[in-house]
């Protein structure tokens, strides 16, 4: 079968563009509902999003498989679709739990099917390219969200907030408009093992290792993404607008980070790249933390731009990671290991949010960059045992 790639990619990322949009607005509504709900609470309601994420993952592997990926991807968008459609509607708390999970479920199946699509379409650097490529809209999206909800909350329709996601839900639409008629390449193989032999593979070193670094990676990105506007708001003293503008430029660097890095990542050897980017991102820190324990009133907006930048260097690891890992196992196991690494950045959202929720709660939010650079540290550490391994799985690959 002739399959068109650039084809194939748009829709890839459009989906991650409007799941990105639908999982980066807790910055907006932790900020619309701090003043009366706790951090503590607020904390919590990120596992709403994240435990049926994990779940999903978990039990409907193998149907996503049997089902095809791009049904699979085109049932997430409907799913969506209608949750968001019927948010503004129904104007209740409790629906808002409910719809968190409908849109972790549906990331979930949009996540696996997206990155099998990639991994049996593409190969090689391509594929690292492509992925950097995908998860570079995921940035954009934050960076919309941002700027479109801070332009509303400020404005005289900020009590309709919600409708913002009539947006998303027409976004929502139109891929699956575009997706429905392309013939996508779908692996053939992918029961080849037992589970018993499918689970085993994921005990190999390197897998354990990029696993704990996909943990602390998503702890780390939800430590900025949800919660910088409310440092910003806290310790800054700026306004909500402010506040999330800050947090989209993030995103805007975010965005750019991974687009150079699907273009450098043809020339560059990852592991390099990695641990240049890691050693930046350190630097960043230490300079915001300076700026805020000693030079606080005079260099107040220089942190507004400088914690920002940080995006441009932090947003490429997650890709780079996974493109290593993804471009060495077999076809028939990709279903099953991107299930484990969504499980995983559940895992990583959750306890990230909670992390940062404690700290706030506790007034701890003076040390936020120097409570980011810990797991940081643990990520960087572990890049140079991930380098090192490799993938055996018992079988000839």
């Amino acid at each position: 079968m002739t399959v068109n790639k650039n084809k194939i990619k748009l829709p890839l990322i459009l989906s991650f563009l409007i799941f990105s949009m639908l999982l980066n607005s807790m910055g907006a509504i932790i900020l619309q509902l701090s003043e009366k709900i706790s951090y503590k609470g607020l904390g919590v309601l990120e596992s709403f999003k994240d435990i049926p994420m994990a779940i999903v993952s978990l039990l409907f592997v193998n149907l996503i498989a049997k089902t095809g990926n791009k049904n699979a991807l085109i049932f997430s968008l409907a799913f969506i679709t209608v949750s968001c459609i019927a948010l503004p509607i129904v104007d209740a708390f409790w629906f808002l739990k409910i719809w968190l999970s409908i849109v972790g479920v549906s990331f979930a199946l949009a996540k696996i099917s997206v990155f099998s699509i990639i991994k049996n379409n593409f190969e090689g650097k391509y594929l690292a390219s492509t992925i950097s490529s995908v998860d570079a809209a995921f940035m954009i999206g934050i960076f919309f969200i941002n700027i479109c909800f801070g332009s509303l909350l400020t404005s005289s329709y900020s009590a309709y907030w919600k409708y913002a996601f009539w947006v998303i839900a027409l976004f929502s639409i139109i891929n699956i408009l575009i997706l429905q008629p392309l013939k996508i390449e779908e692996a053939t193989n992918y029961n080849s093992d037992k589970k018993s032999e499918q689970w085993k593979f994921f005990l190999t070193p390197k897998i354990v290792i990029f696993l704990i670094i996909v943990f602390f990676m998503v702890f780390v990105e939800q430590s900025f993404n949800s919660w910088l506007p409310s440092f910003f708001k806290n310790n800054l003293k700026l306004s909500s607008y402010f506040a999330l503008q800050s947090s989209a430029f993030l995103a805007l660097f975010s965005f750019f980070g991974r687009l150079i890095t699907s273009r450098l990542i043809l020339r560059f050897h990852w592991f390099r790249y990695v641990l240049v980017c890691l050693l930046i991102v350190f630097i960043i820190l230490g300079i915001s933390q300076v700026l805020i324990s000693y030079f606080y009133k005079d260099f107040k907006f220089v942190l507004v731009f400088v914690m920002p930048i940080i995006g441009l260097f932090l947003a490429p690891l997650f890709p780079l990671y996974n493109s290593d890992v993804i471009n060495k196992i077999p076809a028939e196991k990709t279903h099953i290991l991107v299930s484990v690494i969504v499980i995983f950045s559940s895992l990583g959202s959750s306890l990230g949010s909670l992390y940062m929720a404690m700290i706030f709660h506790n007034n701890l939010s003076y040390f936020y960059p120097v409570f980011i650079s810990l797991p940081l540290l643990i990520i960087f550490g572990l890049t140079f045992f991930l380098n090192k391994t490799s993938i055996t799985d018992g079988r000839n690959q």
